[in-house]
């Protein structure tokens, strides 16, 4: 297995024996050493880690971010982590949810999950907690994680389920501390919306079309470029193309896979149509920003 693809998915978590506890759904991680010798790693889940004790360095999407203790680090799928350096007494708790069922739960409530919080997490990834939110999230990881490992019992999995949803309200009021998150309106465009991201970040390689989706959602381009502006502030085609554009830098940090190799893994016409592309969005040929990234 190639080693880059360690740690996209819960499947590969539970291979590689780097969890505590790992299910289909949901997955508990408290010894990341080993991570400091992965190479790029694109993510397939969310991932929550707070660090009590220690400091480390992580690239995430290509930034230098510094973690120390009461620090949280929230990763979104999609996102690329890269080399990392911690100190011999660090100490962390960390919770991994599937992509599937994140949306789950997310879709029981207004718990959070927008396209500002969204933006405001890819930019600010490590969070600044209190003691008094670091008290609460150890509650909940301390609880969740006995009621996961514990003896089986009927209802489980259900209630799993309801103390995630909780702690996700709590998130909610921790994450307006840091920027202002609008409440759900629950119109049949945001539910739109968030289908669309689901299937966006689903698909792979990624489409760059918005008839593509519109299609899959059964709706006219036109209706989800209006839905996409209403509910984001951007086009469909700007928030396709950051996908996209986070798969060529994934890509391109593969020094297995030649440029050719990747323009037809992502099913882009030639290499010149390819070289164009990566130029407009990049800022530099496909080659060029490899040599830089590297």
């Amino acid at each position: 297995m190639n080693r880059t693809e360690h740690l996209g998915t819960l499947d590969k978590l539970k291979a590689e024996s780097f969890a505590i506890y790992c299910d289909d759904r949901i997955a508990f991680i408290e010894d990341f050493k080993r991570a400091e010798q992965l190479s790029p790693v694109k993510l397939d889940a969310f991932i929550v880690v707070l660090c009590l004790q220690g400091k480390s360095s992580i690239y995430i999407n290509g930034n230098l971010y510094d973690i120390g203790p009461n620090d949280m680090l929230i990763c979104h799928p999609d996102i690329i982590l890269e080399k990392s350096t911690m100190s011999m007494d660090t100490v962390f708790r960390s919770v991994c949810l599937s992509k599937n069922y994140m949306q789950q739960l997310t879709a029981l409530g207004d718990s959070g999950n927008s396209w500002d919080a969204i933006m405001f997490l890819e930019k600010s990834p490590v969070l600044p907690l209190t003691d008094e939110e670091v008290t609460i999230f150890c509650q909940y990881y301390d609880l969740i994680r006995s009621k996961a490992t514990g003896t089986p019992r009927s209802h489980q999995k259900q209630l799993i389920s309801s103390l995630l949803q909780a702690f996700l309200y709590e998130f909610r009021d921790l994450l307006e501390r840091f920027v202002k998150v609008n409440p759900s309106k629950y119109s049949a465009a945001e539910r739109m919306f968030r289908e669309f991201l689901d299937l966006l970040s689903s698909t792979y390689p990624k489409q760059r079309s918005v008839a593509y989706y519109a299609s899959k959602l059964y709706i006219t381009p036109k209706y989800l470029s209006s839905i996409c502006k209403e509910t984001s502030g951007r086009t469909a085609t700007e928030i396709i193309n950051r996908y996209v554009v986070k798969d060529i830098q994934y890509m391109l940090k593969q020094a297995d896979k030649s440029i050719k190799d990747i323009c037809n893994e992502l099913e882009f016409p030639n290499l010149s149509f390819f070289g164009r592309y990566v130029r407009k969005h990049l800022g530099t040929s496909p080659k060029q920003w490899r040599e830089q990234n590297m």
